[in-house]
C-alpha cells in the first residue's frame, strides 16, 4: 500500500508543486496519473522515489514512511521500486545485457544467477536476439523495452512509468503498455503518468488528475480529463 498524507512539496515561496496531497494506491493497482504540463505529476513520482523530500506530510509504503528514510538506507528502499522515464536513460556505452545486468550487479548478484536472469528477462521481453546491440542501435520501442527490463529484473513491488510512450509512435506506445499490463498482472503495482489520452481511455484504469499541485479528480475506470 502507497500512501500520501497531507503531502505538501514546494521548490521556493513562490513554486508550490503539490499541495496536501492525500491518495491511497492499494498493492497491485494500475494507475494513471494524469494532468497538465507542470501540474506536479513528475514531483509526485520523484516524492515516492525518494529523489525529492516533501516540506510537510507523510508518504508510507507497507506502513513505513519512506520521509523517515537515513540516507544509507535509501539504495535498499529503493530496490523496491523500479523507474522507466521517458527518455529511457540507458547507458550509451553498454550492451543491452550489460544495461539490464547492472541492476543486478549493484546488489551484488551472483554472475551466474544474473546471466540466468537476464537472459530470462529479455527473452520474455522479446529482445534477446538485441542482447549484443548498444542503445543507438535501438528502435525507440526496443530501447525502451531494455529499460522496462532494467526497472523490473530486480522484481520491485512498485513500478514507476513517467510518460514511458512521450517519445513513441502509436502502435510502438500500445506494446509498450501491454508490457506494463503484462507486469502488472504479476502483482506488480504500476503508477503511470502520462498525456496520453488514447492509453488512459482505452484501458479504463483508476485516473487521478491533478491539475496546480492538487488532486482534482479520482476514478476507478476513468478517463483522461481534469478541471
Amino acid at each position: 500500500m502507497i500512501s500520501f498524507q497531507n503531502v505538501s512539496k514546494k521548490f521556493s515561496s513562490s513554486i508550490t508543486a503539490l499541495e496536501d496531497i492525500n491518495l491511497e494506491i492499494k498493492n497491485g493497482e494500475f494507475v494513471f496519473v494524469v494532468g497538465p504540463s507542470g501540474a506536479g505529476k513528475s514531483t509526485l513520482l520523484r516524492l515516492l522515489t525518494r529523489e525529492y523530500l516533501p516540506n510537510s506530510g507523510k508518504i508510507l509504503l507497507d506502513d513505513v514512511d519512506i520521509t523517515k528514510i537515513k540516507p544509507q538506507d535509501i539504495p535498499e528502499y529503493r530496490r523496491k521500486i523500479g523507474f522507466v522515464f521517458q527518455d529511457n536513460k540507458l547507458l550509451d556505452d553498454k550492451t543491452v545485457f550489460e544495461n539490464v545486468a547492472l541492476a543486478l550487479q549493484v546488489r551484488n548478484t551472483p554472475e551466474a544467477e544474473i546471466h540466468k536472469e537476464v537472459e530470462r528477462t529479455l527473452k520474455l521481453f522479446e529482445i534477446w536476439d538485441r542482447r549484443n546491440l548498444f542503445p543507438r542501435q535501438l528502435s525507440g520501442g526496443e530501447a525502451q523495452r531494455v529499460a522496462i527490463a532494467r526497472a523490473i529484473i530486480g522484481k520491485p513491488k512498485v513500478l514507476i512509468a513517467d510518460e514511458p510512450t512521450g517519445n513513441l509512435d502509436p502502435q510502438t506506445s500500445w506494446s509498450v503498455l501491454q508490457l506494463l499490463n503484462e507486469i502488472n498482472s504479476w502483482g506488480t503495482t504500476v503508477v503511470m503518468a502520462t498525456h496520453n489520452k488514447e492509453i488512459v481511455d482505452m484501458q479504463k484504469r483508476r485516473v487521478i488528475a491533478i491539475k496546480n499541485g492538487k488532486v482534482t479528480k479520482d476514478k476507478t475506470e476513468g478517463k483522461y480529463e481534469f478541471h
